[in-house]
């Protein structure tokens, strides 16, 4: 069994899923991950550099899909990995020795947990996710964190596969429950200093923000009840404002 699956889903990324591919190639320890492909039947160039890069892909699926939380659920419920990670067209792995970094803190994590670069379309770093956002990563990783908003990428959340259920389908923010009910599930989470990826900024939640807080607060009222949604999204609102004017909470 590996130590790692990395999950990439994509639909007509020529542009990106290459950089993404390099960066699971560069990996030390790449025996200890298992990666997976699935692709939404594209119809740019997408496959053909897939194909390119055969080696140091395990599983491939190619096919039309209900969305990309559908197609992470293809993902997950065929990796065999102890962990997993998400890890979409667009995005990669910041550091070559990630393996290693997460092996040396012994088996009985349940998550492990980073910062997150943002990067452009033009692959520049703007800085860290703590940084140019008002979601500042918090030291310990817990239920009530979430009370702030999604704190952490998903692409620097890494899981025991074992902890791990499937994303809810229809729902543009699914991850947050996702890890929200991992974080449920586990019982040691740790943050490494190590910043584990970069996250391509621009994704469909962005595209569609008004939907995305509407399905988020569904989701809030799930896990912490209708008052406390509230209450979470009034503080929300407010960490924005005062961010604006450059005052943190």
């Amino acid at each position: 069994m590996a130590f790692l699956t990395i999950v990439t889903v994509c639909y007509n990324a020529e542009d990106f899923i290459e950089n993404t591919i390099r960066s699971v190639l560069k990996q030390n320890l790449k025996e200890e991950i298992e990666y997976i492909i699935i692709d939404g039947a594209s119809t740019d160039g997408t496959m053909n550099i897939i194909e390119g890069f055969k080696e140091v892909v395990d599983l491939l699926i190619s096919e039309k899909d209900n969305g990309i939380y559908d197609a992470m659920n293809k993902g997950l419920s065929r990796s065999t990995g102890e962990y997993v990670l998400f890890l979409n067209a667009g995005d990669y792995l910041y550091s070559a020795n990630i393996i290693a970094e997460l092996q040396s803190y012994g088996p009985d994590v349940d998550i492990f947990y980073s910062d997150t670069y943002l990067i452009d379309s033009q692959n520049t770093i703007l800085g860290t996710r703590s940084d140019l956002t008002t979601r500042e990563l918090p030291d310990h990783l817990s239920l009530s964190s979430f009370k702030k908003g999604l704190v952490v990428s998903h692409q620097s959340f890494i899981p025991k596969r074992s902890i791990t259920p499937l994303y809810i389908p229809d729902n543009l923010s699914a991850d947050i429950d996702w890890i929200i009910k991992c974080t449920k599930s586990s019982k040691r989470i740790i943050r490494i200093n190590e910043i584990i990826s970069c996250f391509l900024i621009g994704g469909i939640s962005d595209q569609k923000k008004f939907r995305s807080l509407m399905d988020r607060s569904k989701i809030m009222m799930d896990h912490y009840g209708f008052f406390q949604t509230i209450l979470i999204h009034l503080y929300i609102l407010l960490r924005a404002i005062l961010y604006k004017i450059n005052i943190r909470i």
